[in-house]
């Protein structure tokens, strides 16, 4: 398979990692030390698409929207990330809330640097 076509250098993830860094001394002085990234297991990202794919009506194409979120529980208030369909792949695509976002995904603590 090809590489796509959005991939991006080491340098330029060191480069968008760093920029968030900045956003996350920010978050930590401020509120308290939090996660800095969420890993998913590719056989859950790969069931998670083949189930957007299948219960997915209408648009012939859907698209994917990583939202930022935390929790406010009492087992944790980091921040997470959830995936979201959307109907379309534009920037303003609607979302398609008749399939359920994904969660569960897991914050590496202490966090990890890129």
């Amino acid at each position: 398979m090809a590489k796509p076509a959005n991939c991006i250098s080491e340098t330029e993830a060191r480069t968008l990692y760093n920029n968030w860094d900045n956003r996350a001394t920010l978050i930590n002085n401020n509120l308290a030390p939090d996660v800095r990234d969420v890993i998913f297991s590719v056989e859950e990202l790969e069931a998670y698409l083949k189930y957007v794919k299948e219960n997915h009506v209408g648009m012939s194409k859907q698209g994917i929207r990583i939202y930022f979120a935390a929790y406010n529980n009492a087992q944790s208030t980091k921040a997470t990330v959830f995936l979201a369909p959307t109907n379309g792949t534009s920037a303003n695509a609607p979302n398609n809330y008749a399939i359920e976002a994904l969660n569960k995904g897991q914050g590496g603590w202490p966090p990890n640097i890129y």
